[in-house]
């Protein structure tokens, strides 16, 4: 079951070590909104890092020669009075969701009901999935947020072999985690 426990390891994938994650240095227009995104699975946050790398050569953020990416891992600490969020499905309210984040004034209802959570967990929308989300945004499935749509778009995602993600989107979030170390992860 998709959740947050109390020891949990959380991993970053990035072309650097993040020791103290910095909300001001997150992108907007993310799954979850702007925030710190960590997963359970190490394998996701492995793969992630060329896709950091890449952003971060296309900015000249690092030169193109370096041929390694970071996992930084983070232990999650369940702290009274931090409020959480977790989309336990993919299933049309995450859907929502995400879609509200990542395009402008689609859904505001729900992008202005997250804001109340410190930490948003659920399934990651990924660039696999992009596609999927592009169609349903232009109407291809049917109406934006109607019940046909949803269905088609949230079929079409494959859910269950969606892995999971958690935004960290405040600094009281970001108190729940303490940084375990890092490693430098060889690309070929």
């Amino acid at each position: 079951m998709l959740q947050l426990t109390d020891g949990m390891l959380l991993y970053h994938g990035s072309y650097c070590e993040v020791k103290t994650p910095d909300l001001a240095k997150c992108a907007n227009y993310k799954d979850f909104g702007r925030g710190f995104y960590l997963t359970s699975s190490k394998k996701q946050a492995r793969d992630f890092t060329g896709t950091s790398m890449k952003k971060a050569r296309a900015q000249e953020i690092i030169n193109g020669t370096q041929d390694y990416g970071v996992i930084s891992v983070f232990r999650y600490h369940a702290v009274q009075g931090v409020s959480d969020y977790i989309f336990r499905h993919a299933d049309a309210d995450w859907l929502h969701c995400v879609v509200g984040h990542r395009k402008a004034d689609t859904f505001p209802a729900m992008v202005e009901e997250m804001k109340k959570y410190d930490v948003i967990g659920g399934k990651i929308a990924n660039d696999a999935t992009n596609v999927t989300i592009l169609t349903y945004l232009v109407g291809a499935y049917g109406t934006v947020g109607s019940d046909e749509a949803d269905r088609l778009c949230i079929g079409r995602l494959i859910p269950e072999r969606l892995k999971d993600q958690f935004c960290f989107r405040t600094a009281r979030g970001l108190q729940c985690l303490s940084f375990e170390g890092s490693e430098r992860v060889w690309k070929n």
